[in-house]
């Protein structure tokens, strides 16, 4: 007769862990999925095919996981990315919890970073409407749109150029642009994501009238 019940294994027959005195329950594939949605700013279905499947294939884990801290895992898949946002005490069930610690800090972009993403966003909306199916900009027509918005104040050519250029390579480092080729950028639908079609318009107008201002004082 077959014994009904598990045999236990002794302590040190345990399966060896990812280190020593490893506790995860995790497989090593979710747990190395989980740590790069936790460094990137997002994850890529077309760069990250094999991260991608995993996160598929375990998303109701890594969800849990990332809600245990108090962040949302969102997933995209029309196009093809996964990002994550904290959770925000207004959000929160003040029955369930009084406080949330925020582990994910916004770091505020720069009125030139500001001004390539809206520059970006633009040249995006422009190749999608024609139906393309990437968007890729060169370095000069970013510089030749965003100078226009900046002002004597924001020094001569040479230093708003850097600024520009400064600003193309934080949000390259962002996985937002690509530079496939020297000066020539890649825009990733993630620029839908950080400006929206509102927030690119209301960003547009405000910037047309800071720029209006500023030629009257001048």
């Amino acid at each position: 007769m077959t014994d009904p019940f598990v045999t236990p294994v002794a302590m040190e027959e345990d399966l060896d862990g990812c280190f020593a005195g490893d506790r995860g329950v995790l497989d090593p594939a979710v747990r190395r999925v989980l740590v790069r949605l936790l460094q990137r700013r997002f994850l890529s279905a077309e760069k990250h095919p094999a991260d991608w499947t995993v996160l598929l294939d375990n998303q109701q884990v890594i969800e849990s996981r990332l809600h245990d801290l108090f962040v949302r895992l969102v997933v995209d898949a029309d196009r093809g990315l996964a990002y994550k946002q904290q959770v925000r005490a207004d959000e929160a069930d003040e029955t369930a919890v009084s406080d949330i610690p925020v582990l994910l800090r916004d770091e505020a972009y720069t009125r030139a970073e500001t001004l390539v993403l809206v520059c970006l966003r633009s040249v995006w909306q422009r190749e999608s409407t024609a139906g393309e199916p990437s968007a890729r900009v060169d370095v000069e027509e970013v510089e030749q749109t965003v100078l226009t918005y900046f002002t004597e104040s924001d020094g001569d050519l040479a230093r708003r150029q850097k600024a520009v250029r400064r600003a193309l390579e934080r949000l390259r480092h962002e996985g937002i642009v690509e530079e496939e080729t020297e000066g020539r950028y890649l825009i990733s639908p993630l620029i839908e994501i950080v400006l929206s079609a509102q927030k690119l318009r209301e960003l547009a107008d405000w910037l047309s009238a800071q720029t209006a201002q500023a030629g009257e004082l001048q």
